[in-house]
């Protein structure tokens, strides 16, 4: 229920979106890409079953994303958090050449995944609005 919507469950999506978005691609080596490119003995039915199950979780988190932010908002949030990284790597806290910077980019990803899964739970709370995909609750 709406109404029990809680700073938790924003925290719950951006862990998941977190796990999701590291899983696909990180520089650490120990991801989806990296077994594809690295594939050696692995089974090729096993590589297409956890292909497809992270496609879903793509799936979900992207039309979510799309269907409560909208291109504009989408924007403006990855916009937000881009002048955040401008920011931190104008005053030289983060260089562009390191992996802190990419591991910073996957965060600010699996950010904007989370608030898209979010928004219209936050945007009903704030302003009392349904989605009309919300009008039947």
């Amino acid at each position: 229920m709406v109404s029990n919507f809680k700073l938790s469950g924003v925290f719950i999506r951006f862990i998941v979106a977190l796990v999701l978005v590291f899983s696909t691609f990180n520089p650490s080596g120990a991801s989806y890409y990296h077994w594809v490119v690295n594939r050696g003995d692995t089974s090729l039915p096993l590589l297409i079953l956890v292909g497809i199950g992270i496609l879903i979780g793509w799936v979900v988190f992207l039309r979510a994303t799309f269907r409560s932010l909208g291109a504009f908002g989408i924007i403006l949030v990855v916009a937000l958090f881009g002048c955040f990284v401008w920011l931190a790597v104008d005053v030289n806290l983060i260089s562009v050449a390191s992996q802190l910077f990419v591991y910073i980019i996957l965060v600010v990803f699996a950010a904007v995944l989370a608030i898209g899964m979010s928004w219209s739970h936050i945007r009903r709370r704030i302003s009392g609005q349904a989605d009309v995909d919300d009008v039947d609750q």
